[in-house]
């Protein structure tokens, strides 16, 4: 199906995605800080990154984000923020790095699959509403 990331310092965590994940088709690898999720970005290209936030390390994971997004042979990788914290601030300023969706811990198995589909099927989601803007 494809290749996920999970970039993540608590391996509960990580094997609970990695199970949902395997379940349905993916391939997954994770690191397990900021630094080595932005070397395995670059080394793997998976089809997305699910980054959390609060981690061990010179950078936490908004600054990983925002490295992989800016980077041009990361650049075009989605990457989710999956993150206990909150506040639409956080939300914001994981937009502002260049993430293209968070959800907040913890989360439905079903949040999680939807935010992947959401994620891997732009093209999908973009069609629909052209579609309506041109019957209009």
């Amino acid at each position: 199906m494809g290749c996920v990331l999970i970039v993540d310092d608590s391996k509960t965590e990580i094997k609970f995605i990695t199970k949902i994940l395997e379940n349905i088709g993916y391939e997954v690898d994770y690191a397990l800080n900021g630094e080595e999720g932005v070397q395995k970005t670059k080394e793997l290209q998976p089809d997305l990154v699910l980054m959390d936030v609060i981690m061990p390390g010179k950078i936490n994971g908004y600054q990983a984000t925002r490295q992989i997004t800016s980077s041009p042979d990361t650049q075009s990788i989605p990457v989710v923020i999956v993150s206990a914290l909150k506040t639409e601030h956080e939300r914001a300023w994981g937009k502002m790095m260049g993430a293209t969706g968070y959800l907040t811990k913890p989360f439905k198995e079903s949040e999680l699959l939807e935010e992947i589909k959401k994620q891997l099927n732009p093209l999908k989601n973009t069609s629909n509403t052209q579609s309506t803007i041109f019957k209009i």
